[in-house]
């Protein structure tokens, strides 16, 4: 089974309670959730996703493939109100974990999960450095669609595979990476932090037909021929399949990722990540050299 760790800022739209607690603080934000805890919350930025994910059964017994658990930094008492929520989206999530503000990334290991997404940067950054595949949303309303296929989007250097290319494309430039590339093309590439949620993924994907399988897959990478190559055969020594494929040669990713209609996508550059979560829910992986950079200059 796939587990999903999600908090309830990603799942529900809680910006004005968020605003509440930045601006008034704890207490007035407790107040603001247990007078409306009745009240159900919006579907927020990752809702479409969950709610695709836990609708894949398997196509012979019919049981649940997915589980998603609930990660909050809000206590048990102000998390009535998400579980009134997720009863009244008829979402089938059961197990949760209140940490009361405490950092609750040490609890990932325990539920057995292969995939985090959260609001919170410090908890996402934990919980990468724990060797867990986590991503940083942007926090607004629920825009996409929940019926179809799971579509899930993968940047290729520092998300699937690890930064090592990367490292050299900072350090020399465009040619000596191309170069590097094609003299170790038949080497694959080490594995980055999405790697074994894509195997996941890849796990569920053979039990169904290959066109009927409710989820889909797509490399969306900056890399363009000849460094194709190595990211080809490094999957193919992974044994995983991926659907769609796009070598876009810096190119922005943005529009591609609306024509692939992603429920979600997974890039470490910031930059890209800015453009692409205009129209498509984007998660920030903070890995690898680029983003180590970033940490040192702020």
């Amino acid at each position: 089974m796939l587990t999903v760790a999600i908090s309830s800022r990603t799942l529900f739209d809680l910006n004005e309670a968020h605003q509440v607690f930045l601006e008034q603080g704890v207490t007035a934000y407790v107040d603001y959730q247990l007078a409306r805890e009745d009240q159900p919350l919006e579907p927020g930025v990752a809702f479409p996703l969950v709610k695709k994910l836990l609708d894949i059964k398997h196509p012979k017994t019919q049981e649940r493939l997915v589980e998603v658990v609930l990660i909050s930094r809000n206590s048990g008492d102000v998390g009535l109100r998400i579980f009134n929520s997720i009863e009244h989206h008829g979402l089938s999530i059961e197990r949760a974990a209140f940490s009361h503000g405490e950092p609750p990334y040490g609890y990932l290991s325990a539920f057995g999960v292969h995939l985090f997404l959260s609001a919170h940067s410090r908890d996402v950054e934990d919980a990468i450095e724990a060797g867990h595949a986590a991503a940083h949303l942007m926090t607004r309303k629920s825009s996409g669609a929940i019926n179809g296929a799971v579509r899930i989007a993968f940047d290729g250097d520092a998300v699937l595979f690890s930064d090592e290319s990367e490292q050299i494309y900072q350090q020399a430039g465009l040619d000596v990476f191309r170069q590097n590339e094609r003299d170790n093309h038949d080497i694959p590439l080490t594995p980055g932090p999405f790697k074994g949620f894509l195997h996941q993924l890849h796990d569920i994907q053979v039990i169904f037909p290959r066109n009927e399988s409710p989820i889909r897959t797509a490399l969306v990478t900056a890399r363009s021929a000849p460094s194709h190559k190595r990211v080809i055969l490094t999957l193919r020594d992974w044994g995983i399949r991926i659907d769609e494929a796009l070598f876009l040669g810096g190119q922005d990713k943005a529009n591609f990722l609306k024509s692939f209609k992603a429920d979600i996508f997974f890039e470490d550059q910031l930059s890209y990540v800015k453009t692409a979560s205009e129209h498509t829910p984007t998660g920030h992986v903070p890995y690898g050299v680029t983003n180590q950079k970033n940490r040192e200059k702020s």
